[in-house]
């Protein structure tokens, strides 16, 4: 009977807390959400950086103020952006086409004219967010026979800051 007591008791203590807890007044609205920090640079091992710096060594690379020359000739050949489709879609390079580096081996081909005239002399310049993944792309496509490739040795967000044109796709 004693512990029944407790039991009941302990249940109209929990009711009524549950019933203060209603009372309340709401909390208070949360902050203003502060706009998004800059993502911090990726941070790889040395071998990482090894490897593309010995890769810059094996094709031919032009650097921000060449691309922007090469640009306003008209003079880049097939401008090719190697960036996933997200980052592209974020804004490009006007007339660059999009063939992430990931699959450059499979979508390159239909724009060398593949399978008609397939053209291994198709004058193309790559570039990415860094410079990385085109300076790895155009060595791909060298060691795949492409004979007129070269990579942007630039950052795509110093292209930006330059005002340089940048386009994005329609929506």
């Amino acid at each position: 009977m004693k512990l029944r007591k407790t039991l009941i008791a302990a249940s109209f203590a929990v009711a009524g807390l549950s019933f203060l807890g209603c009372a309340q007044t709401p909390p208070p609205a949360p902050a203003p959400a502060q706009p998004p920090a800059a993502a911090a640079a990726p941070s790889y091992p040395p071998s990482v950086n090894q490897m593309i710096a010995a890769t810059k060594k094996q094709i031919r690379t032009i650097d921000m103020q060449q691309f922007k020359a090469g640009f306003d000739r008209k003079d880049l050949g097939l401008i090719v952006d190697v960036r996933n489709e997200n980052e592209f879609e974020d804004g490009y390079v006007p007339g660059a086409v999009n063939v992430p580096r990931g699959l450059i081996e499979f979508r390159i081909w239909k724009l060398a004219g593949f399978p008609e005239a397939t053209n291994m002399a198709t004058k193309m310049t790559l570039y990415c967010a860094t410079g990385g993944r085109c300076a790895l792309a155009t060595k791909t496509l060298q060691d795949m026979g492409f004979t007129n490739v070269t990579a942007a040795d630039m950052r795509f967000t110093d292209w930006v800051k330059a005002g340089y044109p940048v386009a994005k796709p329609a929506n």
